[in-house]
């Protein structure tokens, strides 16, 4: 459990954001206090940069890549836009011809609506891969693809593992797939990092998105890691920082605590997942327990090349995932349910009608998902609860549809 200020919580919605680590919030407001523009010559400023530089060359080496490769930005969201629109936008400039993109249709909404707006406004021809019932892309399909224009394809994006369903994607088979035609490979690696083993060398993408808060770093700092070799226009303009790829002003505190919080998030990633999983696995098993007819979604194995170690992702037939998360929220547990939200209307998961669910199934799903902080009475929260919460949920399931 986790102490607020409101008494305890149970917080399982660390695939949403994990607490910051103590290490990094001593980074972080150590530097609060101190002067300095990164860009600037004076004293100070040198000092700012040293601190930038130093949180470069550490999360560089955590993730095995050249300290030049790592772009500074305000996150995730920015890390994909700028990944999939700088890289459609250079590939086209030097070929015409490249106009398609390679996505799967079960990618975070930040590089969905990306390539949705490269659709609408730029005429990039958008061509999302399926999934299997486990969350998997269809390698074949990629292949397909691929070989049918090689010459038209801007780029390839999938993602690293999946936000929802906790499914690991077959990056490596993607990248083996996409280089033997010369197209450049985006993974958004936001869940990934700290959880799998990550190496960026070794896996050989091009461009790769991660950010501070999924591993226990402040909100709004992330970075896109992109091979200096690979062209990429800018997003925004102005005084060229970040090699003129991510101009603005760098924000040194946060930088510094998002170093600190990556460092530790892979250094510890072995005994971490270890650790998580075990206490997923008894989550799982012991809600199954309570609940005989819940559905575990994503992979059933739980080894760390197929699925995310904290992820519990659960149907509960006959109830409403909004219901279940209310109701286990009003006994001071936190959880998400399976469902995007637009303009605050629930829609159902677009992962998991992808997976071949109907919008039913996909609207019953509840995602648990455990971290750094989380512990067993975390997990016999959940399991004192779930019961009762769902014989409730079901209930007014039943009341609602009767009165429909």
């Amino acid at each position: 459990m986790n102490d607020t200020d409101d008494g305890q919580l149970v917080y399982l919605d660390h695939a949403a954001s994990t607490p910051m680590r103590p290490e990094a919030v001593a980074a972080m407001t150590t530097h609060l206090t101190h002067l300095g523009n990164p860009s600037s010559l004076h004293a100070p400023g040198r000092a700012a940069r040293r601190v930038v530089e130093e949180s470069r060359e550490t999360v560089a080496r955590a993730l095995n890549c050249r300290p030049g490769e790592v772009v500074f930005t305000s996150g995730g969201t920015e890390s994909d836009n700028l990944a999939v629109k700088g890289v459609f936008w250079a590939r086209r400039e030097q070929d015409p011809r490249r106009t398609r993109i390679l996505s799967t249709v079960v990618e975070h909404h930040a590089v969905l609506d990306s390539l949705h707006w490269l659709a609408e406004h730029e005429g990039a021809q958008v061509e999302l891969l399926p999934v299997d019932r486990l969350g998997r892309v269809d390698v074949d399909a990629l292949r397909r693809a691929l070989e049918r224009d090689p010459g038209s394809v801007a780029l390839v994006s999938a993602m690293w593992a999946n936000n929802e369903v906790g499914t690991v994607q077959p990056v490596a088979e993607v990248v083996e797939l996409a280089h033997a035609h010369d197209v450049p490979v985006h993974t958004d690696a936001v869940q990934a990092v700290g959880q799998v083993s990550v190496d960026v060398a070794a896996c050989g993408v091009d461009a790769f998105t991660l950010t501070a808060h999924k591993v226990g770093g402040p909100y709004g700092v992330g970075a896109l890691v992109v091979r200096r070799e690979l062209s990429l226009t800018p997003l925004l303009h102005g005084g060229g920082q970040e090699r003129d790829v991510r101009s603005g002003t760098l924000d040194t505190p946060a930088i510094a605590a998002f170093a600190a919080a990556v460092e530790l998030a892979v250094k510890h990633q072995p005994e971490h997942a270890a650790r998580v999983a075990a206490l997923r696995d008894e989550l799982v098993h012991r809600v199954a327990e309570q609940v005989p007819d819940a559905v575990l979604n994503g992979d059933p194995d739980t080894g760390l090349d197929h699925r995310l170690p904290g992820n519990a992702h659960l149907t509960f037939p006959g109830c409403e995932g909004d219901s279940l998360l209310m109701l286990l929220d009003a006994r001071g547990i936190a959880t998400s349910t399976g469902s995007a939200c637009s303009a605050g209307v629930p829609q159902p998961s677009h992962v998991l009608l992808a997976m071949g669910r109907d919008p039913e199934q996909a609207r019953s799903s509840l995602r648990l998902t455990l971290g750094h902080t989380s512990t067993r009475e975390d997990v016999e929260a959940v399991v004192d609860a779930i019961g009762p919460v769902v014989e409730r949920a079901r209930a007014a399931g039943a009341a609602s549809r009767k009165a429909g």
